[in-house]
């Protein structure tokens, strides 16, 4: 896919204040951890994460979205009544129906004449719903539009933390729910317009390439549980080993449509994992370590949000400067994987 007109104008960043680190999580998995003689501080060393932060009990995705959303409208210089578009992201969702993006384009304040709907793919939802508002762009039917995720994994972590310290599991029954102590929450929303509607430099999005690898979409599995919670199982060995292997095979598609190489990437911005699905990444990519910018250490994996919060991050941090070529490189289970050229 090549676009010519796209840029992604604005870009925010919501997050929770309430912090909980992965000591803290163990601390109240201790009854788990004595049962089984697990030794405490497994959980940061394994993942590479500290902390991870929390929305307030009863928060909604929408609201998540919302928050996200006023905050880039209030840096950006497109106006409301030219979008034309709102997505809401997320893997979150405040119920089946209606969409959570009915009740975020209300928070927001957006026009009427502005359609809605939501795009869910795993952790790959936000690039996925750049890249429909992009063809729209592209196409003339609209001249922007905003993207928002709002993720809220407390109930998925409250959830799991009860299930590991009720249940009478062995240390290969507490494998599929380890990733689940990863998951952080955040909200992030970004205005994706037409290069005439920009101030100033204009970000290009020039295109990308996706590739699919379904074969393996039994390896991360998540759904509602008990009481309304939620509950998720991963294979976390299988789900790295096929995941990088759809990277690698995703890269090779994504330099012979973009032209671009390892050295000519300033800067790679991947979805947020840990400190393995990092190091192994890089390794079959052949690209430079110095090239990545994390936040896993101090946000977790906030699904669909991680990736361009990141990028967020990394602006904000004098990372990412203007002109800077930027491979966005997201993956999502299902095996699903999107990597996107940005022109910073």
């Amino acid at each position: 896919m090549r676009f010519s007109n796209v840029c992604l104008e604005s870009l925010a960043v919501s997050l929770p204040s309430e912090v909980w680190t992965s000591a803290q999580i163990e601390e109240r998995l201790r009854p788990l951890y004595e049962r089984l003689r697990l030794p405490f501080g497994r959980l940061e060393l394994m993942t590479g994460i500290r902390e991870r932060r929390m929305w307030p009990d009863g928060t909604r995705p929408s609201d998540a979205s919302a928050a996200a959303g006023r905050a880039v409208l209030g840096v950006s210089a497109v106006r409301r009544e030219d979008l034309g578009l709102f997505i809401h992201a997320a893997v979150s969702r405040d119920m089946l129906e209606p969409a959570s993006a009915s009740f975020a384009h209300h928070k927001i304040g957006l026009p009427a004449a502005t359609q809605v709907f939501d795009v869910s793919n795993a952790c790959l939802g936000f690039l996925n719903a750049v890249v429909v508002a992009a063809g729209l762009i592209e196409s003339g039917q609209i001249r922007a539009a905003l993207v928002a995720s709002g993720e809220n994994g407390r109930p998925l972590v409250e959830e799991t933390i009860r299930t590991l310290v009720e249940g009478d599991l062995d240390r290969n029954a507490i494998k599929p729910y380890f990733a689940n102590l990863t998951i952080g929450c955040g909200a992030v929303a970004a205005v994706v317009c037409h290069t005439d509607l920009v101030k100033g430099r204009p970000h290009r999005i020039l295109g990308g390439t996706c590739l699919s690898a379904t074969q393996h979409s039994e390896l991360c599995q998540g759904d509602t549980a008990a009481q309304g919670g939620l509950a998720m199982q991963t294979d976390s060995e299988r789900m790295l080993e096929a995941g990088v292997a759809l990277a690698k095979d995703t890269w090779g598609a994504f330099t012979a449509e973009t032209g671009w190489t390892t050295e000519s990437v300033r800067r790679a911005i991947c979805h947020q994992v840990g400190s393995a699905h990092r190091r192994k990444l890089f390794e079959a990519l052949g690209m430079d370590l110095g090239r990545d910018f994390s936040t896993f250490e101090t946000l977790g994996n906030m699904g669909s949000v991680s990736l361009p919060a990141t990028l967020s991050a990394a602006v904000d941090a004098g990372a990412v400067a203007e002109g800077d070529p930027v491979a966005l490189m997201g993956i999502g289970s299902g095996l699903n994987c999107l990597m996107l050229a940005l022109e910073w």
